[in-house]
């Protein structure tokens, strides 16, 4: 049970508002998707800290070499799923998910200059409310905040992530 839940939360964390719907506000999503697409793509990083359902909870998840590593409860893992499961799964859910997506404002992360998209989407399992930071750089993901409605046992949540793609090495 713990190694889906943490899974499942790694994966979301990272993916929750990156999965493609049916629904395209004027593309307003594709700088979001193709951030997220290079985040499983490339050598990443994310860290993410998150409540799931009154729980306190944080992840660290490493794409690298064709291999994800999870790190949760003070120890490194390999994830089942690849970087091509999860860019799988995404277009799966396009298929049956609904997203739109707006451009919110200029900020910056880090010092770098990135754009603020807002994004909802909602799928048969869930619906998510956040925000994406992307680089105007390098049009990679750079932070994440989201409200999640898990529905189920694993109910509402809120997650936060921070990716990084320097220096980036194979945890085990």
């Amino acid at each position: 049970m713990f190694s889906s839940y943490v899974f499942a939360f790694s994966v979301l964390s990272l993916l929750v508002m990156g999965q493609p719907g049916t629904v395209r506000a004027a593309d307003s999503c594709e700088p979001v998707f193709d951030a997220l697409t290079k985040l499983i793509t490339t050598s990443s990083h994310s860290y993410s800290t998150g409540v799931v359902n009154g729980k306190p909870t944080s992840t660290e998840t490493i794409y690298v070499q064709g291999t994800t590593y999870i790190f949760a409860r003070g120890k490194w893992t390999v994830s089942p799923a690849t970087p091509a499961d999860v860019l799988t799964q995404e277009l799966e859910d396009e298929k049956e998910g609904k997203s739109t997506c707006q451009f919110v404002r200029n900020e910056s992360v880090n010092g770098e200059a990135a754009g603020v998209y807002s994004l909802r989407r909602e799928t048969e399992t869930r619906k998510e409310d956040g925000q994406m930071w992307v680089s105007k750089l390098t049009g990679r993901a750079l932070r994440e905040e989201v409200a999640v409605d898990y529905g189920g046992s694993l109910g509402k949540g809120r997650l936060s992530a921070r990716f990084e793609y320097s220096n980036v090495k194979a945890p085990i």
